[in-house]
């Protein structure tokens, strides 16, 4: 069930490239809300607004915030296109909820990259590093620019944690840094959208122009704790595309020994069973030399049985340290720092090294 409230805009609290923070009287009290304005328009305050906030009152992971979903006294004007054609896209995302949104795909015939991706067949041998978690993104940027300050990075962002690729500030303080971003699956708000991992890994490569691809669910992750039960189970079914579309996979390892849940320490079970159950083709797993000396044992205790199937590669971590200080936006996964869990950043930074040096094979 949806968990509704009522409200009006007492102020707009700070913008970021597709997202709006507001502050929200309701009878309950003050709310911090996010709204998607190209989704349901622009809030001002004054403005009256419907909240969500089943996910904020449980105390899951949406940052914090109750979401707006209609500006009801100021709607928005229909777009530009009265809607009865497909020039503007037809592709919909979170499809059949109140706010599913139409867009326009990156193949379509409406797309003017659709001769391009017509006859993309191949990712040419590029890297694709992928990861569990969106928090990895920056670690793994900053790798690969240790080595390579040039490559063209893209980001393919799957549709496991937040839809909106808006929900991210990571991302908007990223935006000059990356090539572009594709959206896949039922997640929106890219500069290109995909209808799969599939197509969103063609645009990168033949429309984005990416040298290396990074590939990642959006803010959030779905975990019930179980072997099977979470998001980024997808992470698997991603290195198998990647494979099957002539790329070369780079699976960045969740490793950490900050988190305080047991199976997430060492190597996480989420990577284990993503790349040990799910991944049949074969990938590159790096390892962070100079992990302290428990934590290493553990990590090669955990990647020996999947030895047989992917190539575990050891990576020097020269100067990676200082790359993750010096990357543009702050890093940080579960609540925890880099301070707090340097060795899930780091080797995510070495994922991103050893794919520039493929770059240079």
């Amino acid at each position: 069930m949806v968990r509704w409230r009522s409200g009006t805009v007492r102020a707009v609290r700070r913008r970021w490239h597709g997202a709006a923070e507001l502050e929200v009287e309701t009878a309950g009290g003050l709310l911090r809300a996010l709204a998607y304005p190209d989704l349901v328009g622009d809030p001002e305050p004054g403005d009256r607004v419907l909240l969500n906030v089943g996910a904020l009152v449980m105390g899951l992971g949406t940052g914090g915030y109750a979401l707006v979903v209609a500006l009801p006294d100021r709607l928005p004007a229909d777009p530009a296109d009265d809607g009865r054609t497909r020039d503007a896209g037809h592709l919909v995302k979170a499809r059949y909820t109140p706010l599913q949104a139409i867009r326009l795909g990156v193949d379509e015939e409406a797309s003017p990259h659709r001769a391009v991706m017509a006859g993309a067949t191949s990712l040419e041998g590029m890297p694709v590093v992928t990861a569990d978690l969106h928090s990895a993104l920056p670690a793994i940027l900053a790798g690969i620019r240790a080595d390579d300050p040039a490559a063209g990075v893209a980001y393919v962002m799957t549709d496991g944690g937040a839809l909106p690729s808006w929900f991210s500030r990571t991302l908007d303080g990223l935006r000059d840094h990356l090539a572009g971003t594709v959206t896949t699956g039922q997640a929106f708000g890219g500069d290109l959208e995909a209808s799969t991992v599939h197509t969103g890994l063609l645009a990168a490569r033949h429309v984005l122009g990416a040298d290396v691809t990074i590939v990642a669910q959006g803010p959030g992750n779905l975990g019930t704790g179980t072997t099977w039960g979470f998001s980024g189970v997808a992470l698997g079914e991603a290195v198998n595309a990647i494979g099957v579309l002539g790329g070369r996979p780079v699976g960045s390892l969740r490793v950490s020994d900050g988190d305080g849940r047991p199976r997430h320490r060492g190597v996480s079970h989420h990577t284990l069973t993503a790349y040990g159950k799910v991944a049949l083709v074969t990938a590159d797993l790096p390892v962070p030399d100079g992990l302290e000396p428990t934590l290493a044992a553990q990590v090669d205790a955990a990647l020996a049985p999947l030895a047989g199937r992917h190539r575990i590669v050891r990576v020097p971590t020269d100067g990676l340290d200082e790359a993750l200080r010096a990357s543009p936006v702050g890093l940080s996964t579960m609540g925890r720092g880099l301070d707090e869990d340097h060795a899930y950043f780091l080797t995510a930074a070495a994922a991103g090294r050893h794919a520039a040096r493929l770059l240079r094979r």
